[in-house]
């Protein structure tokens, strides 16, 4: 009898040790599905974003807003992180280029200064912010042809004496001060007018055209867009665009506003060209009508 019994019991132990490991097996089994599922629906979901970089902070190329709401009834973009919204001729084209690759637009706000290193570091696949394309930054990233083209201007202070200047060679002996945005294709510029004294140069356009205001500095070097939608808000900024014939050498570069992604990531910059071309963004018209309309949109406070 107790023979009979221990290999009843015995034979219990081992079908439920059974049971038990088939339970565990199938436990493990389903958490792994379930686990690797949620892995690939993230890097599906993941592989839809279009995550762009941009200063917002650039008005009328892009901009930040406290809500969605758009004058014109289209909606800004969620700032990535943030409780606030972007918007601007950036942001307008990146949905374009979104939708038409069938991406949700993600926008990264970030310093302009730092901005080419966020885009190293993996934080956003590609900047949209009104960058030109320059021989320098070519060796660093790879970049799509033209979104738009810009013209570069003067910014004085009305009522200035060289409000009436025509050209660069007009300021000749007048030693003005000038300033610029840091970072950008615009510096070297400074150092091809005559007499000129390099003053500091700052981090956002807004603070370039506030030292304009309050006589910081004399003259900057920027973007006609750019001094264009200032001056919608500060009638103390005078534009100048120097004559052809005496403007600055090199300056074509900067005209050339283009999409940079990483250097060897061509792919994606090759499939963003490949939606610009199958949206027709090639269209100086086209694009000079968007880029009107960000100006209008503009929140005053840009």
């Amino acid at each position: 009898m107790m023979n009979a019994k221990r290999m009843r019991n015995m034979m219990c132990t081992a079908l439920a040790g059974a049971m038990l490991l088939l339970t565990g097996c199938g436990a493990a089994t389903s958490a792994n599905t379930a686990e690797t599922a949620g892995s690939a629906a993230g890097q599906a979901e993941g592989s839809k974003v279009l995550r762009v970089g941009m200063e917002c902070a650039y008005a009328p190329f892009n901009w930040t807003q406290l809500t969605e709401e758009v004058p014109d009834g289209s909606k800004a973009v969620p700032i990535y992180g943030s409780s606030d919204y972007a918007y601007g001729y950036d942001v307008m084209v990146a949905q374009k280029l979104a939708d038409q690759m069938g991406m949700t637009l993600e926008v990264h706000k970030v310093e302009w200064d730092s901005i080419g290193l966020s885009l190293d570091a993996n934080e956003y696949d590609c900047i949209i912010a009104g960058m030109g394309r320059t021989k320098e930054r070519e060796a660093s990233y790879s970049f799509t042809e033209p979104y738009y083209y810009r013209d570069n201007c003067l910014v004085v202070k009305a009522g200035s004496e060289i409000e009436g200047i025509k050209g660069l060679s007009d300021l000749a002996g007048k030693n003005v001060k000038v300033t610029t945005q840091l970072g950008t294709g615009w510096v070297p510029l400074l150092e091809q007018i005559p007499d000129a004294e390099l003053g500091a140069n700052y981090e956002t356009t807004a603070e370039v055209f506030m030292a304009i205001t309050n006589g910081v500095a004399d003259l900057a070097v920027i973007d006609l867009p750019t001094a264009e939608s200032a001056k919608l808000t500060n009638t103390d900024l005078v534009i100048i665009t120097p004559d052809e014939n005496d403007a600055f050498d090199g300056d074509k570069e900067m005209t050339n506003v283009c999409i940079a992604t990483r250097k060897d990531d061509t792919a994606l910059r090759d499939e963003i060209q490949e939606a610009m071309n199958a949206i027709g963004w090639n269209d100086k018209a086209a694009m000079d009508e968007l880029m009107n309309k960000a100006v209008t949109l503009q929140p005053a406070a840009n």
